[in-house]
């Protein structure tokens, strides 16, 4: 059964923002010689790896709101070199806008039923015709 991953996005204001963040981290390694691919770092590793790599996405959580995902693709746990046992989501590069679903703040990352969820954004609703600001506000009023 898929399961998801939610987590807050600190530091960023726009889904946009984000984009561009993701493109930024992809740059650098393509100028370092590194293998592109793109991923989070966490302290945490989930235990349920199994069901997460089952079609889960990593939920994003800009300014109060989920707005977008990502599909997890692998879950690597490693040891940074001051001994820290840390874990690295690697995410798929598009980034999917989903409808607004209002999120208080908390640490770390939790698991996300599919049941709740919030949609993926769709046509018209996903248009980067909106501003970012009139997005969120729309987000906000429960009408995206």
């Amino acid at each position: 059964m898929t399961l998801h991953l939610i987590k807050l996005c600190v530091g960023i204001e726009t889904v946009e923002d984000l984009q561009k963040w993701i493109a930024y981290r992809l740059g650098q390694m393509r100028e370092a010689g590194r293998p592109v691919e793109y991923f989070h770092t966490t302290r945490m590793v989930p235990k349920r790896r199994e069901e997460l790599l089952d079609g889960g996405s990593l939920y994003w959580v800009i300014k109060g709101q989920v707005q977008a995902r990502q599909k997890l693709l692998d879950i690597r746990p490693f040891t940074d070199d001051a001994g820290v046992k840390r874990c690295r989501l690697v995410l798929d590069t598009d980034l999917v806008p989903t409808r607004g679903q209002p999120k208080r703040p908390f640490q770390g990352w939790r698991y996300l039923k599919p049941g709740d969820a919030p949609a993926d954004l769709r046509g018209s609703e996903a248009s980067e015709d909106i501003p970012p600001e009139m997005r969120r506000e729309l987000m906000e009023l429960g009408l995206l």
